[in-house]
């Protein structure tokens, strides 16, 4: 049954005309796996043509609530009419330089004031870039190979250090693989075992300081103390949490100061920016001005592009003045509350769940044969999508206004009826195709 205020998305015609073409020129045809066909039911796989607000619609016509929001890149609306003035005046200034341009200083100024733990900040393009600077930074300071990372927390890096610890590993040399360690987020044992295991070889620890679960009995600040006593450096990923948790990060948010930490995401509001930032002392290893060994840090040739950089100056204000994070709050936990009412009167306690901080939930799904069904996330996503809500997760932007809210836990509500019935009659009754299935799996097919 469609909702009353909803309309019903069927066709998808040009979509998949289009999709064919992709694969023909596109590996895989998408440039981030996250948006691949295998993410979504079989018979509906839009292709984008405009945003606005908290809308989207694809080449077929059709209109969605968004709450993918740019794989969370998006926190102020798509094209948030601030930054995309912003980002065009200053394209008609020029784009790219021969030496730094003076917005190269004022965003790093910027940066820095909003994040008061760091002293110095490099830009580059995408998240893989400062994370691995990073990792790369951490050894040349230590002089250790070894990495830990967190393993609760899905993805660090599109490089080889992260993905050999994945199941799709084909390609990465067994050395590599080997130089990389997991544990678990809120473990402190899990950390010290690691040190115990691997004595003086681990140059540091990643994880995001916070995803589906807050830090307990401050995990953080004594993960950081483990890392000191054994030499390690401590570097927070904050591509989703910063701009999310706080305007400075969820380090500023639970006042920690990590040695080094990465930014991105929201910091364009979907333009390509990131951020490696940390303390002085080991930032200015890539520096020019030292008398030791140089460290080939980040030398990105687009990763100063005045525009993106004009973008996130535009974020900034604009978070400012209008207190974003408290409307992501207040919306996320409007959006919760609601989802879970319908989830009780649908009897689904044990089969549905919205984890995560409220500017950036998740929803999980589960059969009678437990949790991670991956069928019945397909459909909870199909039954969505025809009724017009396209969230792959449940990501909050400033956008997302009240009515939009309500209309999302109305579309919510008509699909978990059809859950409940596809638990009580069999799935297959209601669920139309295959699957989708995990990014990280070893075979395309199952």
């Amino acid at each position: 049954m469609i909702t009353k205020t909803s309309r019903q998305v069927a066709e998808f015609s040009r979509s998949h005309s289009l999709t064919e073409r992709m694969h023909l020129a596109i590996p895989g045809g998408a440039h981030t796996y996250a948006k691949g066909d295998d993410q979504f039911p079989e018979f509906m796989l839009p292709i984008m043509q405009r945003g606005e607000g908290s809308y989207a619609w694809d080449v077929d016509g059709n209109k969605y609530i968004e709450f993918g929001m740019g794989l969370r890149s998006v926190t102020l609306g798509h094209a948030f009419e601030p930054v995309i003035s912003a980002a065009y005046a200053q394209m008609q200034l020029g784009t790219n330089f021969t030496r730094p341009a003076l917005i190269e200083l004022q965003a790093a100024e910027a940066f820095l004031e909003i994040v008061p733990g760091a002293e110095m900040v490099k830009f580059a393009k995408n998240g893989s870039d400062a994370t691995t600077a990073a990792l790369k930074l951490a050894r040349a300071y230590t002089g250790r190979d070894m990495v830990a990372i967190c393993k609760d927390h899905p993805f660090f890096s599109i490089d080889d250090w992260f993905i050999g610890s994945t199941t799709i590993d084909r390609g990465i040399p067994q050395c590599v693989k080997d130089q990389t360690l997991t544990f678990r987020y809120n473990d402190l044992i899990s950390i010290e075992t690691l040190f115990k295991q691997y004595p003086g070889q681990i140059a540091c620890i990643f994880l995001e300081p916070e995803k589906n679960e807050p830090p307990k009995d401050h995990f953080l600040h004594r993960a950081m103390e483990l890392c000191n006593k054994h030499g390690a450096l401590f570097i927070l990923d904050e591509m989703i949490t910063g701009f999310r948790w706080h305007l400075g990060g969820a380090q500023t948010l639970y006042n920690i100061v990590p040695d080094l930490s990465t930014f991105g995401k929201a910091m364009g509001n979907g333009f390509a920016i990131s951020a490696l930032a940390g303390k002085r002392e080991i930032m200015n290893l890539g520096g020019l001005y030292h008398d030791h060994e140089r460290v080939f840090l980040l030398s990105t040739t687009h990763g100063a592009e005045t525009h993106a950089l004009a973008a996130f100056l535009a974020v900034v204000e604009a978070y400012q003045k209008n207190d974003v994070v408290a409307v992501l709050k207040r919306q996320g936990e409007r959006l919760r509350v609601g989802l879970e009412s319908s989830i009780r009167a649908h009897h689904l306690e044990d089969f549905i769940g919205i984890p995560g901080h409220p500017a950036c939930l998740v929803c999980t799904t589960a059969d009678h044969n437990g949790p991670g069904s991956q069928p019945f996330r397909t459909l909870l996503l199909q039954e969505t999508m025809k009724r017009g809500i396209l969230a792959p997760n449940l990501v909050i932007s400033y956008a997302h206004q009240d009515n939009h809210i309500d209309l999302t836990i109305e579309v919510f509500d008509a699909a978990f009826s059809v859950y409940r019935k596809a638990l009580d009659e069999g799935i297959e009754i209601y669920l139309k195709g295959r699957s989708v299935q995990p990014v990280y799996r070893k075979w395309n097919y199952a």
